[in-house]
């Protein structure tokens, strides 16, 4: 090899390294965390949220979020309830392959399971009635991985975001845009935060983040489900 066509070799070989190194740098895997929060009701704390992000089998990741009533009529009826979402890491993004919802409380209970085959782009959702399927959606999420979705997406810069979202019936895509930039105090401290909406729907939805600091809400507010507020008391790094 000619001392030209080595150099050749050399620099086009760099020029991969450092395109795998940018790649990567844009689009990092995700960071283990566990995040809890405390919910509230019309004023009264009723509850506590525990979020927790950690490595699955086979390349995936798991994210959980495990809620339990611990005042009124929460606590009083042993209401608790749990989803967990296993989702595969693609173009720097959470795309779900299965979501578990239960809810339990002394008078009722719900439960959803939603499978995704990538492979023949079907969702198949079942609430214990019989199952419906659908056709997938690139980049598609669950409702228990929006919020991490949507603060990946304002980390990336963006201030309006389209995310596919697995339903009961169909992948609905909801739209959500930065309406503002609000100081906010929750007891894991004080933040600037981003104020998110959600514009296609009535109900109404705020979601505050910090998000170069945490990439899920500090604080959330929702109508959609009874007029809850969840409230960031700590954030922890690492599994």
């Amino acid at each position: 090899m000619t001392a030209s066509n080595t150099l050749r070799t050399f620099t086009a070989g760099l020029v991969l390294a450092l395109s795998a190194t940018m790649a990567s740098a844009a689009t990092p895997a995700p960071a283990p965390f566990t995040a809890t929060y405390q919910v509230s009701q019309g004023g009264q704390v009723i509850g506590q949220a525990v979020v927790t992000l950690k490595p699955a089998a086979n390349g995936q990741w798991e994210y959980s979020n495990q809620t339990t009533g611990t005042g009124g009529i929460a606590a009083a009826l042993g209401a608790n309830s749990s989803e967990v979402t296993r989702f595969r890491w693609n173009n720097g993004a959470p795309e779900t392959v299965s979501y578990d919802y239960r809810m339990n409380a002394a008078i009722k209970s719900k439960q959803r399971h939603t499978d995704v085959n990538w492979s023949t782009n079907q969702v198949t959702v079942d609430e214990g009635k019989g199952p419906m399927t659908y056709v997938t959606a690139p980049g598609m999420v669950d409702r228990n991985t929006a919020p991490y979705a949507i603060g990946l997406a304002l980390r990336a810069g963006k201030q309006a975001i389209a995310l596919p979202v697995a339903v009961k019936r169909n992948v609905e895509t909801q739209q959500f845009k930065v309406a503002a930039k609000e100081a906010v105090k929750v007891p894991a401290g004080s933040f600037q935060a981003e104020r998110v909406v959600r514009t296609d729907n009535d109900a109404a939805f705020n979601a505050w983040y910090a998000p170069q600091k945490y990439p899920v809400p500090v604080k959330l507010a929702q109508s959609d489900g009874g007029n809850l507020e969840l409230q960031l008391v700590s954030y922890k790094g690492g599994n």
